[in-house]
């Protein structure tokens, strides 16, 4: 199996007649999934999504995928295909639409309806193509066919993306459940088609790889949800992605039979639900959902609330009731369906939340303790029979951590696919498909972008790191006035400390060692402010260190008059 190198350098010029794969998110992680495709000068882009932030990244709202190696090949661009509707597929679309707003976006009904209702807030009308399973469209140079999957959101699509350097096909995210809630199968025979007239490269979906066995169908949540809701005494709140339409579906039909009223909360969570109503994609019974102002009208027993916040996230509406800071208390008897799984580095978080609502009296159903979550994401056996459906020539994983690219690339050589043709690449590592063989070309840049709030790109990794100490250390700050042709002090020093457990009393005993500190560098002449300050922070550093073992971001000012 080939893999990446650390000391891995730019990729030569693509030669004639190949195909260059470029992931540049995705691979290693799970979220912000991009692929870049290239064939004779012209791109071909699938998926752009976000990855959501973790703890020891304060401050940040999402990061997107690097467009680097893209940016001066914007004119390049003939189209973006999106495979599905979440937001680790199409939350970093308006980002590289604003550098470019004419790229077209083509993907399915209810695809582009969410990723057209995202663009609105941004003030982008996109150029679009709706396409359906089993359609082909010539995108460029690359004749691309639509094959239907089924995932845990509605009219989601694999690729397949033929040139003449072969086919590649990307699966997007799926799995093979045989009793799906809307009737759509993953087309395996579409696949087996594809199979037979020769995939060149595979990029399938590893983020199940590990796990044995087949996934267990959606609806088989269905029956723990009638249990729960049969036995809830008070209100049911019920947390989960706000485009997993189907689990959201089973949620209406639990309500609806035992004569409750759902109100979505929050913006993503209404605006989805709306878009997929409209389009038929949600079920919903005259007079079941109402608005989460009228609740003050019903009797608690009556009640059922949709919102986001199974992952822990912050400012989610339920990490905000565990805290209290929502206009929506929990309170004793309240029953809180987290109908989610977890995503790998969220676990804290969500325990978090669950020990406040628990705090407060909920009665918490989880994964951990009930049936109300099955996985989106194909496992080892539903893998293993796909791939000897599709007998590909080459397999790259995609979509997963290392150690589930790994597993994933250990099924395709299990079912016959040359261990050195089955290339384990991560985030910016350059596939080449040539005369039929996919070999790692070298490496793009591809680190992570943050978004702060209307801030892209601009907060870097030190800036994080500053971050971190600000939150767990504190700041101490240092304020002196000195002479600027003597460098003699004539004001202060004055010591102030915020969130570093240290009284600004307990600085008189470093004060002493500031002023020894700068009377030595006047006596050798030193009288720049920028030496000054670093002869100030190492004398503050020092003490707190051997006073109290702590490292605090040490902030000098020095005032020449």
């Amino acid at each position: 199996m080939s893999h990446p190198h650390p000391e891995l350098g730019p990729p030569p010029q693509l030669p004639e007649g190949g195909l260059r794969v470029t992931p540049l998110g995705g691979l290693g992680e799970i979220g912000r999934n991009m692929t870049v495709f290239e064939y004779g000068g012209r791109l071909l882009i699938v998926d752009c999504g976000v990855l959501f932030p973790e703890e020891e990244q304060p401050g940040i709202d999402l990061i997107l995928p690097d467009f680097t190696t893209i940016r001066d090949r914007l004119d390049d661009i003939d189209g973006i295909v999106l495979t599905h509707g979440h937001e680790d597929h199409i939350g970093g679309v308006p980002y590289l639409l604003r550098e470019k707003q004419d790229i077209p976006l083509i993907g399915s009904k209810l695809t582009l309806a969410l990723i057209e209702a995202k663009l609105q807030e941004h003030r982008i009308r996109p150029y679009t193509l709706e396409v359906i399973e089993g359609q082909r469209e010539r995108i460029g140079p690359f004749d691309c066919e639509f094959v239907a999957v089924n995932h845990s959101i509605p009219d989601a699509l694999a690729v397949a993306i033929r040139t003449p350097a072969g086919m590649v096909v990307h699966t997007g995210d799926f799995k093979m459940d045989q009793l799906p809630l809307d009737g759509r199968l993953t087309d395996l025979p579409a696949f087996a088609k594809l199979g037979e007239e020769g995939i060149d490269l595979l990029l399938s979906d590893s983020t199940n790889a590990e796990v044995p066995g087949f996934v267990p169908p959606e609806r088989d949540i269905s029956s723990v949800l009638r249990q729960v809701f049969a036995s809830a005494q008070k209100r049911i709140i019920v947390a989960s992605f706000a485009s997993h339409i189907h689990r959201i579906q089973q949620i209406l039909d639990a309500a609806h039979e035992h004569g409750r009223r759902v109100a979505f909360v929050g913006r993503s969570m209404v605006r989805n639900m709306g878009i997929a109503r409209d389009l038929g994609y949600l079920r919903v019974p005259a007079g079941l959902v109402v608005d989460v102002k009228t609740l003050d009208d019903l009797p608690d027993k009556e009640i059922v609330l949709v919102c986001t916040g199974s992952q822990g996230e912050p400012m989610a509406a339920l990490s905000r009731m565990a805290n209290r800071d929502h206009q929506i208390r929990i309170v004793q008897g309240d029953t809180v369906i987290l109908a989610s799984s977890l995503i790998p580095g969220n676990e804290a978080a969500v325990y978090r939340v669950i020990n406040g609502l628990m705090r407060w009296g909920a009665n918490v159903v989880h994964k951990g303790n009930a049936k109300v979550h099955v996985s989106g994401h194909a496992s080892a056996g539903e893998l293993l029979y796909f791939y000897n459906i599709c007998k590909p020539r080459n397999l790259m994983p995609v979509h997963g951590e290392w150690r589930h690219l790994r597993a994933n690339a250990e099924l395709g050589a299990l079912t016959g696919v040359p261990h050195d043709q089955v290339v384990i690449a991560e985030d910016g590592v350059v596939v080449d498909l040539v005369d039929g063989v996919a070999k790692i070309a070298g490496k793009v840049q591809a680190g992570y972008v943050y978004v702060d709030g209307l801030s892209v790109g601009d907060v870097t990794e030190t800036s994080l790191k500053d971050r971190r100490i600000l939150g767990e250390e504190g700041i101490v700050s240092v304020f002196v006035v000195v002479d600027s042709t003597t460098g003699k002090i004539v004001g202060g020093p004055h010591v102030h400390a915020r969130g570093s457990g240290i009284e600004d009393e307990a600085f008189g005993e470093v004060i002493p060692k500031i002023e020894e500190s700068l009377a030595s560098s006047a006596q050798d002449g030193i009288v720049e402010p920028h030496q000054l300050q670093q002869l100030i922070r190492r004398a503050v550093g020092r003490w707190v260190s051997d006073s109290y073992r702590r490292r605090p971001m040490i902030l000098p000012v020095v005032v020449e008059v």
